[in-house]
């Protein structure tokens, strides 16, 4: 059973970043008239953000990790461990924690390595880095977590373009001796590995020429084999299972009260599935901030994105309760229950 809880470990920041290069939905070349407008009432995706060419998810990473530690004032020889979560990768290898490590100007000594997953990153990456920071081996750490998505995808794909935009966030943790305790559930099931999959690329699909040319795989969708297939049906039907399922297994299991919960922050898939996810909660819709609208979904960025532009200003003055859930590719999903304690938590990073 995945159900985990850390003491000692405290979200001292959370920082985000984006390109000012802005994709509007209703300008999009292949929609028919009022085709857009159906989009944006289901999605509610209005606009979002897209990097230039030769601009990677590192680099807006980095961009918000820079005024996170700025506004911290922490010393970056403190800093011990730095993880990125992302499947925006800058090279096959070296693994981009490494990179940025060097590029931060972080100690030589400090721990480094990358996660590649995607919706449910955020939640994952957060539990393994507090795992490690919870014995006070390591005193302070940076979570590194985005996407540019809008590099992986076609352009004239009608059901996938249309939703995502590119973010970077980063995250500060430190060891905090009785800090209030976070706990998480964590799940999976492989079964449905091919609902959210890139087929071409890995070692398990041989790169041939053929998956560089560009085919209708149905009407309105153009794509090559890098760029990412959904299977929509599977992953709707999923979305509205099994994160609402897995937040309160983690209710139930850690005796917490949902009804007392500040701000339940989903991963920003859709907003039809996250108002179906709190509705199943008995939410109420002021306690479920949303980015979406501004900036799509921005895969495993979208929670710690959601907390910058949704509650940022609200948060840094007091003290949050919060239920994480991120969920989608893999098929994989977490749910974390942390407290967000005075947080530093800076402006939205706009990066040229």
């Amino acid at each position: 059973m995945a159900f985990i809880k850390y003491n000692n470990v405290k979200i001292s920041g959370i920082a985000a970043a984006v390109p000012t290069r802005v994709k509007e939905i209703r300008e999009l070349p292949f929609f028919a008239p009022g085709e857009a407008e159906r989009v944006i009432g289901v999605t509610h995706v209005e606009r979002s953000r897209m990097v230039r060419e030769g601009q990677c998810c590192s680099d807006l990473c980095y961009e918000a990790t820079l005024k996170l530690l700025e506004k911290l004032q922490w010393d970056k020889s403190e800093i011990e461990a730095i993880v990125f979560v992302s499947l925006s990768r800058d090279y096959l290898t070296p693994a981009t924690a490494c990179v940025l490590q060097n590029r931060l100007g972080l100690s030589k000594d400090c721990l480094a390595f990358d996660i590649p997953f995607a919706c449910s990153g955020y939640v994952y990456g957060l539990s393994i880095l507090s795992g490690m920071i919870n014995s006070g081996s390591i005193k302070k750490a940076l979570l590194l977590v985005g996407e540019t998505t809008s590099v992986q995808q076609s352009p004239l794909d009608k059901v996938l373009w249309p939703l995502h935009g590119d973010a970077g966030t980063a995250t500060a943790l430190e060891f905090v001796e009785n800090a209030a305790p976070m706990y998480f559930h964590l799940g999976s099931d492989g079964s449905g590995a091919e609902s959210i999959i890139q087929t071409a690329g890995g070692t398990r699909v041989p790169v041939t020429p053929d998956d560089f040319e560009m085919r209708e795989v149905e009407p309105g969708v153009v794509k090559n084999g890098f760029q990412g297939q959904m299977d929509g049906m599977n992953v709707f039907s999923f979305s509205v299972k099994e994160p609402p399922r897995s937040i309160l297994r983690l209710c139930e299991h850690f005796e917490l009260s949902l009804e007392n919960i500040d701000y339940l922050l989903l991963h920003q898939a859709n907003k039809y599935m996250d108002d179906k996810i709190a509705n199943k909660l008995k939410v109420p819709q002021e306690k479920v901030p949303f980015s979406i609208m501004q900036y799509g979904n921005t895969s495993s960025a979208s929670i710690p994105m959601t907390v910058v532009v949704g509650v940022g200003q609200s948060i840094e003055n007091q003290k949050a309760d919060c239920i994480m859930c991120g969920f989608g590719s893999g098929l994989s999903w977490g749910s974390a229950f942390v407290t967000l304690d005075h947080i530093v938590c800076p402006e939205l990073v706009e990066v040229e």
